[in-house]
């Protein structure tokens, strides 16, 4: 929805580039395919290897980019460390893309 009030053009620029960058993370299959994963809870790296049926490597590479990026978190317990998603934000985007892609017709995410 637009705003009565138009952004001035120099935040504008700057809101469109951080989207821009944000929107960049979430356009990889494998890295989005994490985050739809981490939309239902925390999970390690070991259970998204088994859920996407990828090497660790490629996994860790992947929550490394996200992690960097600020859209995940980590915590450790013991040798294990989980991931989850870090902010409401993008549990709202995978939410909508879970709706708009892959919900059956009628279902609702969460």
């Amino acid at each position: 929805m637009l705003q009565a009030n138009p952004t001035p053009p120099t935040e504008m620029a700057q809101n469109a580039s951080d989207a821009a960058t944000y929107l960049k993370t979430l356009a990889h299959e494998g890295r989005l395919m994490i985050l739809c994963h981490l939309g239902s809870g925390e999970k390690s790296v070991g259970e998204l290897e088994q859920l996407l049926d990828l090497r660790q490597a490629a996994v860790s590479q992947m929550l490394a980019r996200l992690r960097d990026d600020g859209l995940v978190t980590t915590r450790r317990e013991g040798k294990t460390i989980f991931y989850a998603l870090a902010d409401d934000k993008t549990a709202e985007v995978i939410s909508m893309l879970y709706r708009l892609f892959c919900a059956p017709s009628g279902a609702t995410c969460r």
